[in-house]
């Protein structure tokens, strides 16, 4: 029995239509930054995380497919301030001691217009995972870049426990921003 050209191209069809949408794969490149913006006492001041490590499966005509994974090492998180650095290390703060990383996960995607997304995802800090929504740009190319924002309530996380509690002297939002130079992964 011999299939006409008719019939094979409806099975190709078919198998096109059932095969799972697959985004791109992007693995974090050098030159990538995480910073975060507060202030204590009404004094703005901004810190940097040590290190931090994206994957990204990105697409955006297949945003049901993107994932997005990022852990951070919070041991090396840098503020300017020697006495402030090693007070984020406390138990008050991010008790490195008991939990050496934060991580964010999200498989939610959305468009927000333009080269505009939102990542509805997961921020696991001090062992507590709450949902934080990441805004972005999408600049595509051979080296895409995603550039975002997050709003962080800190006490929702344990951070800044004890005398830091007071949202007078430390605000609860926490802004952080990210510049994420992407490569293919391999």
């Amino acid at each position: 029995m011999t299939l006409s050209n008719r019939s094979r191209l409806a099975m190709a069809g078919l198998l096109l239509a059932t095969a799972p949408a697959f985004a791109a794969e992007y693995v974090q490149a050098p030159g990538s930054t995480l910073i975060f913006a507060s202030n204590y006492q009404g004094e703005v001041f901004t810190g940097k995380f040590g290190s931090f490590n994206t994957t990204l499966s990105f697409d955006p005509a297949k945003l049901t497919a993107s994932k997005l994974d990022v852990t951070v090492q919070l041991a090396g998180t840098q503020t300017g301030n020697s006495d402030r650095d090693e007070t984020l290390k406390t138990s008050d703060f991010f008790d490195v001691a008991k939990f050496a990383q934060a991580r964010y996960t999200a498989t939610r995607f959305r468009a927000l217009g333009g080269n505009q997304y939102a990542a509805d995802g997961t921020l696991t800090l001090r062992g507590v995972a709450k949902p934080v929504t990441l805004t972005f740009t999408w600049t595509p190319g051979p080296q895409p870049v995603l550039n975002g924002k997050a709003t962080v309530k800190r006490l929702d996380f344990g951070v800044g426990g004890g005398e830091w509690v007071d949202t007078q002297t430390i605000p609860n939002e926490v802004a952080v921003s990210t510049k994420v130079i992407l490569k293919p992964a391999k």
